[in-house]
């Protein structure tokens, strides 16, 4: 690997994680410790910000500077960019849509043929689809995922969902987007447990708290916790239901947000959805379009059993109806 070639290895690997020992960077370069301290000193020649922190625990980060330096981006991260900035004008994260034509534009022309090519052809087939979810500050964002990464506590002011305005200080582990809405998963150190935040609830961009140990998260698969969460737990009335349909085509119909959905067999699953009320429900599982058995709670199963009367009287009218009555 030739000296530029390590120099753009380099970078790519200080923007990948906040912090750095010599001999991590010297075993994923191939080269000595030495030769990384070079390197580093070379990066700092071409303004990159890199800091170092001497003694047997040290080690080098790439920290903020005074200017914005070029960034180093593999294919996939290229053509993931330019796909988030070409879909960003019909997003929901607010105030960014001329901001992202002008970085698209710098980022196309720069862009390879073979990377451009794959961008088209993904931009070709793809249909938003806008959920009409509410704008999100993208500075917040940025906040929040930053504080994921570096495991940073965060203080924060929330608005609970019956409109209350919230202190909370939390732990952040990660971010969610459902097509519809953001959501943070946390800590919560006043209560002493996890929680799920919806992001566009945070008054403003949160403040950092101090770094925090890493905490075992609350399940081995995060986003099926957090589709639990958000999809049932704020409500009331609870409800699991058998829907007799494989996985992959559920998956396809039911947003991670309106509730969990786990494999039974290779043709029916378990979903767990959450209401403020029961009566909508069996409406709304009808509209999936699949088969469905209710499990519990009683009342449901009560529910569904007066509306399939009421349909099954509806249908026997509709058949005796006579046309020639319905213009009398």
């Amino acid at each position: 690997m030739d000296t530029a070639a390590r120099l753009l290895r380099l970078l790519s690997l200080l923007q990948a994680k906040r912090d750095w020992t010599g001999t991590e960077l010297a075993d994923r370069l191939g080269v000595t410790v030495r030769t990384v301290r070079r390197d580093v000193e070379r990066l700092r020649e071409l303004d990159y910000p890199v800091d170092a922190t001497p003694g047997v625990a040290g080690g080098y980060r790439l920290s903020a500077g005074a200017a914005m330096p070029p960034l180093a981006l593999d294919d996939d991260e290229a053509v993931a960019v330019a796909m988030g900035l070409r879909t960003a004008v019909g997003g929901t994260i607010g105030g960014i849509e001329e901001t992202s034509v002008r970085a698209l534009a710098k980022l196309e022309q720069v862009l390879p043929s073979r990377l451009r090519r794959r961008i088209n052809a993904l931009q070709s087939v793809v249909v938003p689809m806008l959920g009409g979810g509410p704008v999100v500050d993208p500075h917040v964002l940025t906040v929040i995922a930053n504080a994921c990464r570096d495991r940073e506590r965060l203080r924060m002011d929330y608005r609970s969902a019956n409109g209350t305005a919230l202190r909370r200080v939390v732990e952040p582990v990660r971010l969610a987007w459902t097509g519809r809405r953001w959501y943070l998963l946390a800590w919560d150190t006043d209560r002493g447990d996890w929680r799920t935040f919806r992001v566009d609830r945070i008054a403003a961009p949160p403040t950092p708290a101090g770094r925090f140990p890493p905490r075992q998260p609350p399940h081995t698969d995060i986003a099926a916790y957090i589709s639990r969460a958000i999809g049932s737990a704020p409500y009331q009335f609870q409800a699991t239901v058998i829907l007799h349909a494989p996985i992959e085509r559920v998956r396809e119909q039911v947003s991670p947000a309106a509730g969990q959905v786990e494999p039974l067999d290779e043709e029916s699953c378990l979903f767990h959805v959450g209401g403020r009320e029961f009566e909508p429900i069996p409406v709304w599982l009808a509209r999936i379009g699949f088969e469905f058995t209710v499990l519990e709670p009683p009342e449901l199963v009560e529910q569904v059993r007066t509306l399939a009367g009421m349909f099954s009287r509806s249908v026997a009218r509709a058949g005796s109806a006579r046309p020639d009555r319905l213009h009398s």
